[in-house]
């Protein structure tokens, strides 16, 4: 079996898939870190919509990929900014889909998170913006899942300093009934949170970050930093108040960073464990046994894949997870709400798919290598 594949430069180079998957079953819960996937949700193809309409969603298809997350251990982190938000689904769409997912987390015993934002204005006074917020964040917790804090690009714009965050999340957090999770999500994810906690000066925006955390250390459960800056983390992560975790979202530097070192370590948030699912599980479940070296010699060659699909423009990533969740067999099409499945170029899908096929990511690799063949031929690539 060969393949041709277009390099950046145009010119085609003959590829050889491998015929066997990695072997990977679902196994027992994890012991020493906490794990979530930012999962991607599934369009539905038939639908009669625009990029500029309401998503439609193939619910189906989208609670079986998290039935298939939550049967190898990983928790959900649903209704997350770039994984889903701004940018095709809107907030009545994120609103059934946490309240479909929650359920269906309590009826298979999956673990989940929900994000909380103010995507239903696009703008506001900080009154407005914390109503908002507010909104959402009894939605969440009626639902019976865990709330992630995310960005709000409507705060961004409205407040004047570092103050108003401190008010402002100060408040969601004194009525939040459950301790929650804070997401810094860095502007190379959303250009639109430039300046976020009040200042484009990355220290000054931390100290007021961790201020938040520290008047209110019983109300936070963890924070998610999205800022694939791996030093910048860590050294957050060793300054937080006791019993407050770090989930990294840092696709760049993930292994390091859940390893971890004498200090500590990171738990996880990730959009790439949407499709490295199975394989993340299998490396924490040997990270649970002690074994670090191990965890690496899985997780460190999946960086080079992880990168490729974060390149700038980063928020266009979830458009090569919903390709690699296609190649795998989790859905029938390529077909993405936003009509986001045209944000990548065929020289970034052909990487993408030898690179996930190299780590064995692919359960059926001839069905893969079928439809890479498919998508190739619409771009005129004849083999």
């Amino acid at each position: 079996m060969t393949i041709r594949l277009p390099g950046a430069d145009g010119a085609l180079r003959t590829y050889e898939p491998r015929t066997e998957p990695l072997a990977v079953a679902p196994g027992t819960p994890f012991t020493s870190r906490t794990v979530f996937s930012a999962a991607h949700v599934v369009a539905d193809p038939f639908a009669d919509v625009s990029p500029d309409s309401p998503a439609a969603v193939d619910w189906d298809a989208t609670l079986a990929f998290r039935r298939h997350l939550w049967s190898h251990g990983l928790g959900v982190a649903e209704a997350m900014d770039t994984a889903q938000r701004g940018m095709g689904l809107d907030w009545a769409g994120a609103a059934e889909l946490i309240r479909r997912s929650a359920a269906e987390a309590k009826s298979v015993g999956g673990r989940i998170a929900c994000g909380v934002g103010t995507d239903q204005i696009a703008s506001g006074s900080l009154a407005e913006v914390r109503a908002a917020y507010e909104e959402q964040l009894a939605l969440v917790e009626e639902s019976g899942a865990q709330a992630i804090l995310m960005a709000s690009r409507a705060l961004a714009a409205a407040a004047s300093g570092p103050e108003d965050y401190l008010e402002l999340y100060g408040h969601l957090l004194r009525q939040a009934t459950e301790p929650v999770v804070l997401h810094w999500l860095g502007p190379m994810f959303d250009p639109a949170l430039e300046g976020y906690w009040g200042s484009s000066d990355l220290d000054a925006a931390t100290d007021t970050f961790l201020d938040v955390i520290a008047a209110h250390p019983d109300k936070v459960d963890g924070i998610k930093v999205s800022l694939l800056d791996a030093q910048r983390e860590i050294d957050i992560r060793r300054r937080l108040p006791q019993g407050v975790r770090c989930y990294t979202g840092d696709d760049f530097n993930y292994p390091e960073l859940i390893a971890g070192d004498e200090q500590g370590f990171s738990h996880a948030l990730l959009g790439i464990f949407d499709p490295l699912g199975p394989l993340a599980a299998q490396a924490v479940r040997v990270l649970d046994t002690g074994d670090v070296q191990g965890f690496r010699d899985l997780l460190d060659p999946t960086v080079g894949l992880s990168r490729h699909l974060f390149q700038t423009p980063t928020r266009f990533y979830k458009t090569g997870v919903v390709f690699l969740a296609w190649l795998a067999g989790h859905q029938s099409h390529f077909t993405m709400v936003g009509g986001l499945q045209s944000a990548r170029s065929l020289p970034h899908f052909a990487t993408a798919y030898e690179l996930a096929d190299g780590l064995g990511l692919f359960p059926d690799p001839k069905l893969a290598e079928e439809r890479m063949k498919t998508l190739l031929s619409l771009y005129g690539v004849n083999q």
